[in-house]
């Protein structure tokens, strides 16, 4: 008996070491993470988890407690097609030479992969909702011909709805501009564009809930950027009484003439009363809290739909914007308000989750960050840098410094960032320089370039200028 069970125990062994246990781990196919990516269109740091005190923005706030905030993101260009043909491709504007709003980056880089491309050609399902790569000025341009093919499975764009377009509003500049336009509109949130783009991310994510096919969904929001539409009720958040208009502080130094462009968009500007200042600001923010809402909405649902905890999220407006500083009502500057844009970043496997940081990013730096977060090879020679170390790390040493540049007809300006300076040129400073302190002088309104005391810092910053990197 106590031999028939010696035999039957080392039989046991012999088989338990011929065939090893199956490890569960093993057989499970490792899950690729998803990526929502949500633009928002000429969006300033004008959201309360920015510090702005009059804006509404409870999603975004959310979003920004539950991710990491970038204090201090900066685009390379800031007008919209460039910046977005820069951050698509990971390219500084001077190499995809891409300076305005209406070349397609295909007619200058064509053969780039684009980073919806990159995540197509590596399995994931590419949907571009609204406006992702450049559009027309308004939702009813649709300019097909800046569609990019390569990059997306599917692209689909939204208009407003006959009911949309009645409402209160008018032309700020009495129809002398297509610009300054704004609507306090009839109907509800899916009457206009935005309302429809998020209606439609829902059902994809419904969709991509069913099956094990991996996403990258860009959400294009056109908010809030002019014509300046929105429900009602997001104007009715923004009484024009309780609205403060900008007012030039003392000792404020004028201004190189081509640090803010000119023409008919100046003239216009000049000549606004402060009502019509206060019902710009207004239509501004109104389109703000729009913009919430709609992220609020697929957000949620991604929550809702048990997709959050493997979906990489990230927000950003393309460049900043002007309301009244400096009596600009506009972008295409190189102060800070311009240059700098909102960016928000969640990763599920990020250590530093809720927190902010202050370190210098680029715009071109979100290709290579979230290629890295997917584990996908890049192929183009990229000229950003991940900032994933940061995602766990925020107080980690970063960038040395930022880039921005803006083309005044021919005439270039470059601008360079540090966390202390800005430091500007305009046709390399035959057009004017400026220097700000930001620790004394966060609103740039003393310029140093020309105090002698700051030579050796004007020194530096040229240097740092020329090379770009």
């Amino acid at each position: 008996m106590a031999r028939k069970l010696i035999q039957a125990c080392m039989c046991l062994l012999l088989a338990l070491l011929i065939v090893p246990p199956t490890e569960p781990a093993l057989s499970q196919p490792v899950r690729k993470p998803n990526v929502l990516f949500i633009v928002a269109d000429d969006l300033r740091n004008e959201l309360g988890c920015y510090g702005s005190p009059i804006a509404k923005t409870p999603n975004l706030d959310r979003l920004a407690r539950r991710g990491m905030r970038f204090d201090a993101a900066y685009c390379q260009y800031p007008v919209c097609n460039p910046s977005r043909s820069s951050l698509l491709t990971g390219l500084r504007p001077d190499t995809t030479r891409i300076l305005d709003n209406s070349t397609n980056f295909r007619t200058t880089i064509p053969d780039v992969v684009t980073l919806p491309q990159l995540f197509r050609q590596n399995g994931y399902r590419a949907t571009s909702f609204g406006k992702i790569f450049h559009r027309g000025l308004t939702m009813e341009d649709l300019r097909t011909d800046m569609d990019d093919k390569p990059s997306w499975d599917e692209v689909r764009y939204f208009q407003t709805t006959p009911l949309g377009f009645k409402g209160e509003g008018r032309n700020l500049t009495e129809g002398k501009l297509a610009w300054c336009n704004w609507r306090a509109a009839e109907g509800t949130d899916e009457d206009q564009p935005d309302g429809q783009i998020a209606r439609e991310a829902i059902k994809v994510l419904e969709q991509h809930a069913k099956d094990t096919q991996p996403f990258f969904l860009a959400v294009g929001f056109h908010k809030p950027h002019d014509p300046f539409i929105a429900p009602k009720k997001y104007f009715d958040l923004y009484p024009p009484e309780s609205l403060k208009l900008w007012q030039a502080p003392k000792g404020t130094l004028a201004d190189p003439a081509v640090a803010l462009p000119g023409g008919a968009f100046r003239e216009a500007f000049a000549k606004f009363t402060d009502k019509e200042r206060r019902e710009f600001m207004r239509a501004y923010l109104a389109g703000v809290s729009f913009t919430d809402a709609q992220v609020g909405k697929v957000v949620d649902a991604l929550e809702r739909l048990k997709l959050a905890d493997n979906t990489i999220i990230v927000f950003f407006g393309d460049h900043g914007y002007h309301l009244g500083e400096r009596g600009w009502w506009n972008k295409s500057t190189l102060f800070e308000l311009s240059a700098r844009a909102p960016l928000m970043v969640y990763a599920p496997q990020m250590k530093a989750k809720g927190k902010a940081t202050a370190r210098l990013v680029e715009f071109i730096d979100m290709y290579p960050t979230l290629a890295e977060l997917a584990g996908l090879k890049t192929t183009n020679k990229l000229e950003g840098r991940s900032f994933v170390p940061l995602l766990d790390n925020p107080q980690l040493k970063w960038k040395e410094a930022a880039f921005t540049q803006v083309q005044r007809g021919k005439l270039a300006g470059y601008s360079v960032r540090t966390e202390r300076w800005r430091y500007t040129e305009w046709d390399e400073g035959r057009q004017g320089a400026e220097l700000y302190d930001h620790q004394t002088d966060p609103n740039e309104y003393r310029n140093l370039a020309s105090d002698p005391k700051y030579k050796i810092t004007v020194e530096q910053l040229k240097t740092l200028l020329r090379k770009k990197s």
